[in-house]
């Protein structure tokens, strides 16, 4: 039967578990009912048996997000000996990764939490979307990553702010029939702009629900289905009117898995170089220009024909009296053949004269033989 309680032991702040543990937990029917709770900071053996207890006391699954490969160990062995179910979620994951990469893991808890560039690109990523909700800052609109346009109640809000959470900056502007779309948006790289969908039917139950929470009449235009149809057809020209912006359709999918497909999208335009869209007058440059194609090299001078040479024998270069070609003005040497070079010394000694020929550095004087 589903129920109880499941602990998420962590050397940091426990977020890597929860998250692997809510994802495994909605397998199962009635996960509901299922409490989950995250001790972090796990970080020495005092602390390691007090979770171990407690999952103990609660008859609790324990699953633990250790990095330190002694403490990992430790927490096992004092697991096994209460007789407590315990779940190792990074160990086969470090030991696989270090077979894999052939290096070593550092084993420091909490790096994925440092207040590097990449913390700090987020938390402005964050603010801009804040500060670029319900187009509030048109002029901002090219400075945004991602710009999602779409009409009330199509989650671009929350859109925004989980990917605002991943890095990016979005902005996102409402779709009103009324109300011309700002120039600026003319002016983004359409490959940047993605307009949202939904089915007429979840939308009006969507906006019923707003009404309710707001306090508005229930006879109120904005959640009139024949209201709501119109503006998602007027809506859906405006896309057509504009081919390059990607179109999604999200009725029926959650906020983590429509933010997938857009980041998917995204990553495949500017994370390569690629063919660029055409350029709109006025606007910014893309982040990822597409590559260009390498310089020719530059035209060398066509070589003058070499004048033609006497035909020689192969022993042209050693025989005296064989006139060689004249050297071209600046031209290095020729060097000696090989044949030359490999010949035997012995057949080298039968070709040189017998008198008056000088000894090769090295070579010893030959012994005169004596007259009888």
């Amino acid at each position: 039967m589903i129920g109880g309680t499941i602990l998420v032991a962590s050397d940091a702040t426990g977020e890597t578990g929860e998250k692997v543990v809510r994802a495994a937990l909605v397998q199962f029917f009635g996960h509901e009912k299922v409490r989950i709770e995250v001790l972090p900071h796990v970080r020495d053996e005092a602390t390691v048996r007090a979770v171990v207890a407690e999952a103990k006391k609660r008859s609790a699954l324990l699953v633990y997000t250790l990095v330190g490969s002694t403490l990992r160990a430790r927490l096992k062995q004092v697991a096994e000996e209460a007789d407590v179910r315990a779940v190792d979620l990074l160990g086969g994951l470090l030991l696989q990764m270090a077979m894999h990469f052939g290096e070593d893991p550092l084993y420091k808890p909490g790096l994925g939490h440092e207040l590097n560039a990449e913390y700090f690109k987020r938390i402005d990523a964050v603010e801009f979307a804040v500060n670029n909700d319900d187009g509030k800052e048109p002029r901002n609109l090219r400075k945004a990553d991602i710009v999602l346009v779409g009409v009330s109640r199509t989650s671009k809000t929350p859109l925004s702010q989980y990917i605002a959470h991943r890095g990016y900056r979005v902005a996102n502007v409402p779709l009103v029939r009324e109300i011309p779309l700002p120039r600026e948006l003319e002016l983004v790289d359409p490959r940047r702009v993605f307009g949202l969908m939904v089915d007429p039917a979840m939308l009006i139950e969507v906006r019923r629900t707003r009404m309710k929470h707001m306090g508005m009449e229930p006879s109120s235009e904005y959640g009139d289905p024949r209201r709501v149809r119109e503006e998602l057809e007027w809506c859906r020209r405006l896309f057509a009117d504009h081919p390059q912006w990607t179109l999604l359709e999200i009725s029926g999918k959650a906020i983590e898995e429509t933010a997938s497909l857009i980041l998917e999208r995204y990553r495949q335009r500017f994370s390569h170089p690629g063919p660029a869209a055409p350029a709109r007058p006025g606007a910014e440059p893309s982040t990822a220009p597409p590559a260009e194609p390498p310089a020719a090299p530059p035209a060398r001078p066509e070589p003058a024909p070499a004048p033609a040479r006497p035909a020689a024998s192969k022993d042209a270069t050693s025989t005296p009296g064989t006139a060689r070609p004249a050297a071209k003005p600046g031209a290095k040497p020729a060097a000696k053949p090989i044949v030359k070079a490999l010949e035997p010394a012995a057949e080298r000694a039968v070709t040189k004269p017998a008198t008056g020929t000088a000894r090769r550095p090295g070579a010893k004087p030959t012994a005169k033989k004596a007259k009888g």
